[in-house]
């Protein structure tokens, strides 16, 4: 069964308001082997498009994953590219820059994990930091260096969305596809989440005093990541809003995203460097030895 997947895509210029958009939805599978079958066959499917994609060599797809703590993207990732081929795909979590990082551009240190072309990128949180964590806590500028007049707000994020904008137009002109997704998690459902992983000895290390510290910054976010996706989400480059209550229901979603993303594509293997003959002679010339 193939998902439409256009309700959860941002329409370019909106304004988005996140409490209008559902953090759950109907179930899109009948039951956890249902689930299952259909997570196996876009697995499959995703498996062969990135051999192909491999193959043809002339385009990458970036995707992007930013949430909330606790809403899945470990879990989407590895369920979603578990079928990948690890020589055609990078993942990437950013953390904390480091204190070269601090000395660059913001862009910098993402742009140097960028796929090459025939290769499939994830970004495990990204440059989007920059106008969603900084902007919550504008204290991080004060460690960018950044000249005085490069830090007043609020034009410091509408020229860091101008910057993104035009890094992903230039990524897609150059035959890289990007993707983004952010897994709209419910403040109760993360509750829920965190109390689990408290409660699971071999979950503990997952959960930190920041944790809590993030989550009291909830309003502050949601505006955030409303402002950050409706600035961001272009044609070439959009961004996809997906239910995440459901850990299920968000790794459909994002394997249907990705197979059309994919299987729009105009890809195919190379033509073979010997002719239909020449192949013949050779498999001939095998079989007797």
């Amino acid at each position: 069964m193939k998902i439409a997947t256009d309700a959860y895509r941002v329409t370019p210029g909106q304004k988005l308001k996140l409490s209008q958009r559902p953090t759950v939805v109907a179930p899109l599978y009948g039951d956890k082997g249902d689930y299952e079958r259909q997570l196996d066959a876009q697995v499959e499917r995703l498996s062969e498009l990135q051999d192909l994609l491999y193959a043809h060599n002339r385009y990458s797809l970036l995707l992007i994953f930013q949430a909330m703590d606790a809403a899945g993207k470990d879990g989407v990732i590895k369920h979603v590219m578990s079928g990948v081929n690890p020589q055609g795909c990078q993942v990437f979590s950013f953390k904390h820059p480091t204190a070269l990082e601090l000395d660059h551009d913001f862009l910098w240190r993402t742009t140097q994990c960028l796929p090459e072309r025939g290769r499939i990128g994830i970004f495990n949180r990204s440059y989007y930091e920059e106008v969603l964590i900084v902007r919550v806590h504008p204290e991080i500028l004060k460690a960018q260096s950044l000249p005085k007049e490069s830090t007043r707000t609020p034009a410091i994020w509408s020229a860091r969305y101008a910057s993104i904008n035009a890094l992903e137009q230039h990524l897609h002109s150059n035959g890289t596809r990007v993707v983004k997704f952010f897994l709209h998690l419910s403040k109760e459902e993360q509750r829920q989440r965190f109390l689990a992983r408290l409660d699971d000895p071999a979950k503990n290390w997952k959960f930190t005093a920041d944790d809590m510290t993030e989550r009291a910054l909830w309003p502050k976010y949601m505006r955030a990541y409303g402002e950050a996706l409706g600035a961001t989400s272009r044609a070439e480059a959009p961004w996809y809003v997906v239910p995440a209550d459901d850990k299920r229901n968000a790794r459909l979603i994002v394997s249907q995203v990705i197979v059309d993303v994919l299987a729009a594509l105009k890809i195919s293997y190379p033509p073979p460097t010997l002719d239909a003959t020449e192949l013949a002679a050779i498999r001939k010339r095998l079989s007797r030895t």
